[in-house]
C-alpha cells in the first residue's frame, strides 16, 4: 500500500528503524516518552481509510484510564509505532481499495553478490571499441 510522505516524516521513520538516537528528543520521541511516563502503551496502529487522497490512521492506546483510540497521520503513527515496538495494520477494506500485490519471488534471480560479480567481469573485459559501430 503506497503512502506518500514528506522527507521529514520519512527521516523520522528511518532514524527509528535504524535505532539512531538524537542528542535531544524529536517530536515522536517526546510523545513516546510522555506516553511511557503516563503509563500508556501503544497497542497497535491501524491505517483506516483514504479520503480525497489523504490517508487516516488510529493509535490504539492502553493506559490507566482504559483503552483509547486517537486519530493520527499515518506517517506520525508509523514513526511512533516503530519507536514503541507496536504492530502496524491496515483495514482490509483499505487494502482491497489501494493495496498492491507483492511481486512473487523469482527463484531464478541472481543474488546481489552474483550480479556484482557479473558487472565486475563486464567492466574488466569491456573496451571503448565495444561502444562504437564498425
Amino acid at each position: 500500500m503506497p503512502i506518500l510522505i514528506g522527507s521529514p516524516e520519512a527521516q523520522a521513520i528511518h532514524s527509528a528503524i535504524e535505532g539512531q538516537l538524537p542528542p535531544r528528543p524529536f517530536t515522536h520521541d517526546l510523545f513516546r516518552n510522555t506516553l511511557r511516563e503516563l503509563g500508556v502503551t501503544l497497542e497497535r496502529v491501524v491505517i483506516t481509510e483514504i479520503r480525497e487522497h489523504t490517508y487516516f490512521a488510529n493509535l490504539h492506546l492502553a493506559g490507566p484510564s482504559g483503552p483509547q483510540t486517537v486519530s493520527a497521520r499515518p506517517s506520525d503513527a508509523i514513526a511512533l509505532a516503530v519507536r514503541m515496538g507496536a504492530e502496524i495494520y491496515a483495514e482490509d477494506a483499505l487494502l482491497d481499495e489501494v493495496g498492491q500485490e507483492e511481486p512473487p519471488d523469482d527463484e531464478d534471480d541472481n543474488s546481489e553478490e552474483e550480479i556484482l560479480d557479473e558487472f565486475h567481469d563486464f567492466i574488466e573485459s569491456v573496451k571503448p571499441e565495444d561502444f562504437f559501430e564498425s
